[in-house]
């Protein structure tokens, strides 16, 4: 019942969303049926829901406000275009997509998905209409490789936690992510991309501004990049310094601060304001203005996330992903395809990937030792299942809907279809690896 209960959920927020329903409504209004028809106490219902909002709002807030501010900065100043135009210039429009890939690899590393999506999109729209190029054919290999990284490589959480949950290697796990990575990004990023070539979605929202900028007016090309990237720059400095300097070390301490990522957003929009604005010649009037736009358009795409917090919290407090574990467990399969499983399932039950693999190791880890299983395929077979299938309960679907104004629809076959394609080619590659190691 409750797993029939769960589709009916899903399929109930689809219709009310074909219905053109606004997703922050009809989020809540599933969220509370299907809290209500999953057996939750009405008090308990509504702590979860207060529950939801603090924990998206806690994770997301500040990174998607200072990201969409530091991304309006850089498209009103022109910045946005200055970098495309290099990139473009570069790697010429054939290979357009091949320079989004990298750079959303690049700034995939060090940054969680979340920051480095807001960061990336306003350079797809500032390339969109300077090339005339279709959105998604130039979206897919950004999100494709931010994704990826977000699943397979450390330092991010997810990785980070199953290497230590498995005792594995962080050296190993680490090159094998890479391994995975290649064939991942590259299929479900670019050769995926021209099959949506012929998609159409129009330019508009918060990074389609109309201003025009002459050659002599856009910034210059290496400021335009080290502040769009400054944000990478400190969280990548950051890591290095956990490494490397003592624990006490004031240095140390200076550069974990200032790596974090909404103090590195931070300073870099007060760099960008400077740069950008006030050095340019413009008044701060004018530069607050920027940062008003960039807080207020986004402002429904913030609630829509937080509804689908919420989604997620109702489901995991109401112990669907309890039920969905309790039949996994009773599954005789092979340890990865059954890590790959299990992840995948509470993927789908639940939505985030990075709660679906802490949940998921506490049932797998004891494969490790009493199998042989090598701990840091284990690490990749958990991260591939739990990017599968991302739908109406990810925070991560409605912002690539949103941001990118597409239909549910659009989304559902090119962001949702893009995750099944990583999930499955990681897996692939976990066994494969397993063959021959």
């Amino acid at each position: 019942m409750t797993l029939i209960i769960i589709i009916l959920a899903i399929s109930f927020q689809i219709f009310l969303s074909v219905k053109k329903v606004s997703p922050f409504i009809s989020l809540l209004i599933v969220s509370i049926l299907a809290g209500l028809f999953l057996g939750m106490n009405p008090g308990l219902l509504i702590k979860t829901i207060e529950t939801g909002v603090g924990n998206t709002l806690a994770g997301l807030t500040l990174i998607i406000c200072l990201g969409a501010v530091l991304g309006k900065i850089l498209e009103s100043s022109g910045a946005a275009k200055k970098i495309s135009l290099t990139l473009i210039n570069a790697f010429g429009l054939k290979n357009i997509q091949w320079s989004l890939l990298l750079t959303g690899f690049l700034v995939g590393i060090p940054l969680f998905y979340n920051a480095g999506f807001v960061i990336l999109v306003p350079l797809i729209f500032s390339i969109a209409k300077e090339t005339r190029l279709p959105l998604l054919y130039l979206a897919i290999p950004m999100a494709a490789s931010l994704s990826t990284a977000h699943c397979f490589l450390p330092p991010h959480p997810g990785p980070v936690i199953l290497v230590n949950a498995f005792n594995a290697d962080m050296g190993k796990t680490l090159m094998y992510g890479l391994i995975l990575a290649v064939p991942a990004i590259v299929i479900a990023g670019p050769y995926f991309g021209r099959f949506l070539k012929n998609v159409e979605v129009s330019l508009s929202g918060l990074f389609a501004g109309k201003e025009d900028f002459t050659e002599a007016q856009l910034p210059p090309t290496l400021p335009s990049f080290l502040i769009a990237l400054l944000p990478v720059l400190l969280i990548a400095i950051s890591v290095i310094a956990d490494k490397v300097f003592a624990d006490g070390s004031v240095l140390r301490k200076i550069l974990l601060f200032t790596g974090d990522a909404n103090i590195a957003l931070l300073l870099t929009v007060i760099v960008a304001s400077w740069f950008f604005g006030l050095r340019a010649g413009h008044n701060m009037e004018k530069v607050m203005k920027w940062v008003a736009e960039g807080i207020s358009g986004i402002a429904m795409i913030l609630l829509i996330i937080t509804a689908g917090g919420v989604f997620k919290q109702v489901l995991t407090d109401s112990g669907a992903a309890d039920y969905i574990l309790s039949f996994s467990k009773e599954w005789q399969l092979a340890p990865l395809i059954f890590a790959w499983l299990v992840t995948a399932l509470i993927r789908v039950t639940i939505g985030s990937a990075t709660v679906a693999a802490i949940t998921a190791s506490g049932i797998v880890a004891p494969l490790v030792v009493t199998t042989n299983t090598s701990p840091e395929l284990m690490v990749l077979a958990v991260g591939s299942g739990s990017v599968f299938m991302s739908h109406v309960n990810d925070t991560a679907f409605w912002m690539f809907k949103e941001f990118f104004n597409l239909t549910l629809k659009q989304t559902f076959f090119s962001w949702t279809l893009m995750e099944v394609m990583i999930s499955f080619i990681g897996l692939i590659g976990v066994l494969v690896l397993n063959s021959v190691i």
